[in-house]
């Protein structure tokens, strides 16, 4: 995972520096999704319709409260309780 400082132009734009765009594989002209998520921005390549893959929607959710301990996660679900 490769991690680069960027700065935002007065006209709100953000240059994808060039080792970045190459181990993503983009290319010139390819359609970008940007997604906002509680920490900032994710920005992925566009899927064709409205199918996202499992790897490209990964982290975009993030649980903010006390740690929920692997037991409970794992038990079986009760229809009837909604008090997870």
């Amino acid at each position: 995972m490769l991690a680069a400082t960027v700065t935002i132009s007065p006209n709100g734009q953000v240059e994808i520096p060039k080792d970045v765009f190459d181990s993503l594989h983009w290319r010139d002209g390819m359609e970008l999704t940007l997604i906002t998520t509680g920490s900032g921005v994710m920005l992925t390549q566009k899927m064709s319709g409205n199918q996202f893959s499992a790897r490209s929607l990964r982290g975009c959710l993030q649980h903010t409260g006390e740690p929920i301990p692997t037991e409970r996660l794992c038990r079986p679900v009760e229809y009837g309780d909604d008090s997870l």
